[in-house]
C-alpha cells in the first residue's frame, strides 16, 4: 500500500518518514505473580501530506520521530492486558492515522525477540524466561480510510534431521558434479510469512544449511577421519534456496 505520488514542478515526488528500532519490553503480571513478557523492536513509517517541509522550509505538518518513539512507550503502558505483536501494530497504526489529520498511511513493523518461559522440574516458572531462536514479525499497513494489510511471519526457525534424507533423480549435465545420495543430513533455517485480509497467502523460504561429509587422510594415516555418517563440516555459503507460496484466488476474509 503506497501513497499516491505528488507532482511537483513536473516531477514525481514520494516521501515518508518514521522511527526505526524502538526497543520496548513489557511485563504483564496477574494477581498470582505469574508474569507474561515480550520484547519488541518497533519500526514506524508515516506517509503524510507534508510536502511544504521539502519545498517551503515549513515543518508544521511533520510528526517528530522522537514523538513516534514516545508514542510506542505510551501505548505499551496503556495496554493493560496482554497484547499480541499484531494487535499492538494495529493499535499504533490506528493512532497515527486518526490522531494526525495529515497522515494518510501508517506502516508499523514489529520484530518480537523469542523469549520463552523456563520450565523448572517440569513446571512453568512464574517469572523466568530463556531466549529462543526464531523471531516473530508482524506488520500492519493502515490507511486513513481504514483499509488494512496485515502480515505475520516467523524468521530464523532452524530445523535439522540427522538421517533419513536423500537427494537423487535430479537433472544431470556436463556441469553436474554432485553425487546422488539416499542418506544425508538435512537442515534449513525456515522463514514463513502469512498475509491476511486483501490476499490470503502463505509463503515459505527454506535455504539449505549444508553439512558436508568430512574425510581426512595422509600418507601416514589414510583413515585419519573416514566418514561414516558421523563427522560433518557445517556451512551455509554458498547454499541452495527453496521458496514456495500458496494463496487463494479469491480471499474469503
Amino acid at each position: 500500500m503506497a501513497e499516491k505520488a505528488k507532482i511537483i514542478d513536473g516531477l514525481k515526488f514520494e516521501q515518508r518518514h518514521g522511527k526505526q528500532r524502538v526497543r520496548v519490553g513489557r511485563v504483564w503480571k496477574d494477581s498470582t505473580g505469574f508474569c507474561h513478557f515480550v520484547e519488541w523492536s518497533v519500526g514506524i513509517s508515516l506517509l503524510s501530506d507534508c510536502n511544504r517541509s521539502y519545498t517551503h522550509d515549513d515543518n508544521s505538518d511533520i510528526v517528530a520521530t522522537d514523538t513516534m518513539k514516545n508514542t510506542v512507550y505510551a501505548k505499551a503502558k496503556e495496554s493493560k492486558e496482554q497484547i499480541t505483536a499484531e494487535d499492538f501494530a494495529i493499535l499504533l497504526a490506528k493512532h497515527f492515522t486518526s490522531y494526525y489529520k495529515q497522515v494518510t498511511t501508517a506502516i508499523v513493523k514489529i520484530v518480537e525477540k523469542p523469549w520463552k518461559r523456563v520450565n523448572i522440574d517440569g513446571r512453568p516458572h512464574k517469572h523466568g524466561f530463556e531466549l529462543g531462536s526464531e523471531k516473530h514479525v508482524a506488520e500492519a499497513v493502515l490507511s486513513k480510510s481504514g483499509a488494512l494489510n496485515l502480515s505475520s511471519s516467523i524468521e530464523g526457525l532452524s530445523l535439522l534431521k540427522t538421517t533419513k534424507s536423500g537427494f537423487e533423480g535430479y537433472v544431470r549435465d556436463q556441469y553436474t558434479l554432485l553425487p546422488e545420495t539416499r542418506e544425508r543430513m538435512l537442515a534449513t533455517e525456515l522463514a514463513a510469512t502469512w498475509r491476511f485480509h486483501v490476499i490470503s497467502s502463505v509463503s515459505l523460504r527454506m535455504p539449505n544449511l549444508h553439512f558436508i561429509p568430512v574425510n581426512l587422510s595422509s600418507i601416514q594415516n589414510p583413515n585419519l577421519v573416514k566418514f561414516a555418517d558421523d563427522v560433518y563440516l557445517p556451512t551455509d555459503e554458498p547454499h541452495g534456496s527453496i521458496e514456495a507460496s500458496l494463496s487463494r484466488l479469491h480471499s474469503r476474509m
